[in-house]
């Protein structure tokens, strides 16, 4: 049977092919998204878009005649400058190999490859995840899928259990006595010897008779019936769910300029894409600080032109109190994502320092901590071991063993690295380790 696909511009006629594309070329088209997202805005985070990767990537093998081994017979055209014998000098500036692209020269163009939205923010997001997300307490549930629960005598052609049918059949014709294939043919080549030599015998008949017999059942007798058909059932299942909740602690102070706070809401935008696409049952709470800290809602977070002081402390205060009311740590997995300048009060160092000792980080999972910077920083030569009062404060807690993770950005194109840094899936760098 062939089965013609007449349409005239079917829609995803092509998918199997470009997922099978995707499949191969993978590792490239990963490189060059994580490539191009450095220089996308804020709004343009979740957009797909053209990547281009090297043509050399999308070559398909193909078979040719090895060059080695075997007898070779070349004919060439004759000409007056050479006869046989005579060695052939080579060529100036050294030959033989493939043409190069150089300035007069020709080459390849990288190819380019168009993703979907969806596309793109699953190649981005592929080896990303919460770390250490544990299961503390199951109080949330959600519909998994579909799970195997035996057999039906209806159902979908497509859920057919090809090998349950066969069996059953069988089974069936084996206990009503279905005449077999091989039995037939012998009763045939029986009676074909005997009417060449005499056709008016009783066994011809007797075998003609028993042959019509065995026909008559077989034909009663399918060799697959109806009943005979099996369907694999599936049921829904449900499987318990980790909960867990992203605490977002930005600071808006004075002191965070316009450079600064765009490096932070492009962190915590892209922190937020990530959460919400990867998991179902994280809950993100916003925080901004001045001097005085509040829970704000997203366009809060990202828009409030807001500014004041700075005092850090205002904003752990604030995470423990909305743990004590609403996420208990032996139900919740607890995280914590903070984008600062490193400026605090002097007087909120150790504050800061005894609360997350204390009262944060014992309760937290993971507690990320990114210091945003000037672009002009790295210029400076004489700031370049500069620390910030709370690098200080949170890099001695650091060593202290605390599970505290610390990062600095001082330009756009930085913050994509550094995300993945922070969110890689921990088993994948394990396994990079020689």
């Amino acid at each position: 049977m062939h089965i013609i696909d007449r349409r005239l511009n079917p829609g995803g006629k092509s998918l199997a092919n470009r997922q099978r594309f995707l499949r191969r070329a993978k590792a490239q088209i990963q490189r060059a998204v994580r490539h191009s997202a450095g220089d996308r805005g804020i709004s343009d985070v979740e957009r797909g878009g053209e990547v281009s990767i090297p043509i050399d990537g999308v070559r398909e093998p193909s078979f040719r005649r090895s060059g080695e081994g075997g007898m070779q017979d070349h004919i060439l055209p004759g000409n007056k400058r050479f006869v046989e014998g005579d060695a052939i000098e080579r060529p100036p500036g050294g030959g033989g190999g493939q043409p190069s692209a150089g300035n007069d020269g020709e080459g390849e163009d990288d190819f380019r490859f168009v993703l979907t939205r969806e596309e793109f923010l699953d190649l981005f997001l592929d080896d990303l995840e919460l770390p250490d997300l544990a299961k503390r307490r199951l109080a949330t549930t959600e519909a998994a899928g579909l799970r195997r629960a035996g057999y039906s005598v209806a159902g979908s052609p497509v859920n057919l259990a090809l090998l349950r049918s066969m069996r059953n059949a069988m089974s069936r014709r084996i206990a009503l006595r279905r005449p077999r294939p091989a039995e037939l043919l012998r009763l045939q080549e029986e009676i074909a010897l005997l009417e060449k030599e005499d056709e008016t015998s009783e066994r011809l008949t007797e075998l003609r008779l028993e042959l019509e017999r065995l026909q008559q059942r077989t034909k009663r007798l399918p060799y697959i019936d109806p009943i005979d058909l099996r369907y694999r059932r599936f049921e829904p299942v449900t499987r318990p769910v980790a909960q867990a909740v992203m605490f977002c602690l930005m600071d808006v102070s004075g002191s965070m300029t316009e450079h600064m706070k765009d490096l932070a809401k492009r962190f915590f935008m892209l922190l937020y894409i990530f959460l919400t696409r990867r998991y179902k049952h994280v809950e993100v709470v916003f925080i901004r600080h001045t001097h005085e800290a509040k829970e704000v809602d997203e366009e809060t977070f990202f828009h409030s032109p807001e500014t004041g002081g700075t005092v850090v402390s205002s904003a752990l205060r604030e995470m423990q109190k909305i743990v004590a009311e609403r996420y208990p740590p032996e139900s919740w997995n607890i995280y914590a994502a903070q984008a600062s300048d490193g400026d605090n009060s002097p007087n909120d160092g150790s504050t800061s320092a005894a609360l997350l000792r204390e009262n944060i980080l014992p309760v937290c999972q993971y507690y990320a901590y990114l210091e945003v910077g000037s672009d002009n920083d790295r210029l400076q030569t004489g700031f370049l071991n500069h620390k910030t009062a709370l690098w200080q404060t949170y890099e001695s807690l650091h060593d202290e063993g605390a599970n505290i993770a610390m990062r600095k950005v001082n330009h756009r194109r930085e913050i994509y690295p550094v995300f993945r840094e922070l969110f890689r899936k921990r088993e994948a760098e394990a396994g990079a380790r020689p």
